[in-house]
């Protein structure tokens, strides 16, 4: 029988109770004495779980880590933890029951990278993800933990552009990873809104990942393959190819359409989220544990943040 205990009561959190509830899953929401510390009381409830959702700040997923572990399944949303030194530290808990977050995995994009050799594209080469939205305009981000550097460290890259290098790290092979430039445009709060990264993989192939809370909405994804590119807006996901395509007069003009696929962003995030849970509860129920390989890819994905 799944008793399920969830940590954290933000926007993120109440999307997986509604995912939750529409299995027909009951909960307990743990609320400590105030937004980052422990309550006694509420936590030995929380304890009596076998499931255990840690949908709180980023700052405080290790010391739940640590003190819930042993004997329980455990949902952590991305990244693990905020430093080195707790990664350091994670390599001594066992985390066979442990999954971590990471929901671009499961994301339309993912999907199709996943599959690229179907459409015979070939190596990576250069690749771009720019994302955007206007977080830090909003009166209440001021306040937020997002906004607090001592909470939240590296800002929107920890929450954003996390995604993108985890992407990148899920299905390519990174030799490394150039030091992050962050900045405050908005002047609120002292943790980051922009972050540009610039990361090389094995191949030598280039990825920039620029994420941003200080911008209009903006969602322009593109990956330029040997023999083909995959581009996605906010309403498309589009691939094309092959590299060589010439008009009458022999001049190279853009590869030809393969498969046009219409997305909107909300949905596909929240569909990959649903994924993302359906795929960690789907292991509880059966009893597994995670395959090392997909933890050793989020804990470096985690690693690439410092």
């Amino acid at each position: 029988m799944l008793k399920v205990g969830i940590i954290g009561n933000g926007n993120h959190s109440k999307r997986i109770q509604k995912i939750l509830k529409k299995k027909r899953i009951n909960f307990f929401i743990y609320k400590p004495e105030n937004k980052y510390y422990f309550n006694k009381k509420d936590f030995e409830i929380l304890k009596s779980n076998n499931v255990i959702f840690i949908l709180s700040p980023n700052k405080t997923h290790f010391e739940y880590i640590k003190r819930l572990s042993k004997n329980r399944y455990i949902f952590c949303e991305k990244p693990p933890v905020n430093s080195v030194k707790e990664l350091n530290k994670l390599k001594n808990i066992n985390k066979k029951k442990i999954y971590f977050n990471y929901n671009t995995r499961f994301s339309k994009l993912s999907n199709l990278i996943k599959i690229k050799e179907r459409f015979k594209l070939g190596e990576l080469v250069y690749a771009s993800f720019i994302t955007g939205h206007g977080l830090a305009f909003k009166k209440e981000y001021i306040n937020s933990w997002r906004a607090n550097k001592k909470l939240c460290p590296k800002g929107v890259f920890e929450i954003v552009s996390i995604h993108m290098i985890d992407l990148i790290n899920y299905h390519f092979n990174i030799k490394k990873i150039e030091k992050p430039s962050l900045v405050r445009l908005s002047k609120k709060g002292n943790s980051y809104d922009t972050s540009h990264i610039k990361i090389i993989l094995k191949n030598n192939g280039i990825v920039d990942i620029f994420s941003s809370y200080n911008t209009p909405f903006v969602k322009k994804n593109i990956l330029i393959f040997k023999n083909g590119t995959i581009e996605q807006n906010e309403k498309n996901l589009i691939i094309s190819g092959p590299a060589i395509n010439l008009d009458k007069n022999q001049f190279f003009i853009k590869p030809k359409l393969i498969k046009k696929i219409k997305i909107n962003d909300e949905k596909d995030y929240l569909n990959s989220l649903d994924e993302s849970v359906n795929f960690f509860l789907k292991s509880v129920i059966n009893k597994k544990t995670f395959k090392k390989k997909i933890t050793d890819c989020s804990i470096k994905s985690n690693y690439l943040l410092f």
